[in-house]
Formats: structure tokens, C-alpha cells, sequence
């Protein structure tokens, strides 16, 4: 059985607490590329992800018209991975992230088992490096694109739904004990 967006979100909400209006999912999450040909060879070659959407564009933005090209790779729930790249090499050195490299920050999309299989497969076959960790509530699948962004295909726990609902119910609990001082691990599914 396959869950919606909304389903994931009751899984992750309590009606009585929570606004009542809540986006209804990702709609795209955007990065600034060096090259739209390997990020396409990456996304669509490696990982399978279907380019959806190509916007060539000519646009004032930060007060100077610029030109640039934005990519859209699809995801089962409708949402994207946007990619922009500028055709002045100015523009592009003035829109490209400039933060550490860290495996902190990162997007991480759900997959099942076979999905994640797949991507293994299709990163050994193309020899790109990565790495899996049982996190204990999921197993990760972390690999890096052409321009250093981390990604993460996380698939969940059999039992998702009762830890979703035992970490809501201690959410603001535990946030209040780590921050008070108390660093002790809340995660029992983790193998030591």
C-alpha cells in the first residue's frame, strides 16, 4: 500500500495542535548548478529521476536582467528537484551556494526497499561513491551530485506509523531535555 502526502503528514501531525492549514507537500527544492549536462546525465542518467520541466528565461533579478536556464526533475508525489544555471559566468558565481560542505545539510526522499535497491545498483554501475546507514528508525542511502549536494533515500522502519507516533508524543519533551543538558539518545532502534 503506498501512502499520500496527506498520510504521511497525519502520520506527523495532531489535528488539535497543529494550524489548520499546512502545505500539502514539497512542490520543488531549487540549487544553482555549474552544468544543466551533467546534472541531467546525473539525475536523469544515474538516478532515474524524469526531467519534467526545462524554463529557459530571461529575468530582472537582485536589479539586473539575467539569463538562465531552470531544470525540474519529478518525483512520484508530484514534487521536484529544480536546478538553475546562469548563461554569464558573473551571474552564476553570484547565485552558487557558498557553505561548507557538510553531510548535515542534505534532502532526503523517501523511497521503498526496491527503489533504494535500485539506486545502489544504478550508483555502483555508474562508480559513483556512497554510503548507507542504519539509522535504526530508517536505512539511508546517501550519494553526492555533480555540484556537491548531499542527498538521502531514506527508507523507513516496517513500524513507521507507531515511531512516528511515539516521537510526536515526546517531541517537545525531548527538545526540552536535550536543550536543558540531558544529551542521552532517545533512539532504541539504533544497533549499537
Amino acid at each position: 500500500m503506498t501512502s499520500t502526502p496527506t498520510d504521511t503528514a497525519q502520520q506527523h501531525t495532531d489535528a488539535s495542535t497543529q494550524p489548520a492549514h499546512l502545505p500539502v507537500r514539497l512542490h520543488h527544492n531549487a540549487h544553482v548548478v555549474k552544468d544543466q549536462r551533467a546534472t541531467q546525465a546525473f539525475y536523469e542518467g544515474v538516478l532515474g529521476l524524469p526531467l519534467i520541466a526545462t524554463w529557459t528565461e530571461v529575468d530582472e533579478l537582485a536589479g539586473a536582467e539575467r539569463t538562465y536556464c531552470h531544470t525540474f526533475y519529478g518525483l512520484a508525489d508530484g514534487s521536484a528537484l529544480a536546478f538553475f544555471q546562469f548563461a554569464d559566468a558573473g551571474d552564476q558565481e553570484l547565485f552558487e551556494p557558498r557553505f561548507r560542505p557538510s553531510p548535515f545539510l542534505h534532502i532526503a526522499l523517501k523511497v521503498d526497499d526496491t527503489t533504494q535497491e535500485r539506486l545502489i545498483a544504478a550508483l555502483q554501475a555508474h562508480d559513483r561513491e556512497h554510503l548507507v546507514i542504519d539509522h535504526g528508525y530508517c536505512v539511508s542511502l546517501y550519494a553526492t551530485d555533480p555540484d556537491g549536494l548531499q542527498l538521502e533515500f531514506t527508507r523507513d522502519h516496517p513500524e513507521m506509523e507507531r515511531i512516528n507516533a511515539e516521537r510526536l508524543a515526546s517531541a517537545h519533551a525531548d527538545l526540552d531535555r536535550w536543550l536543558g543538558g540531558d544529551h542521552t539518545s532517545n533512539n532504541p532502534f539504533r544497533e549499537a
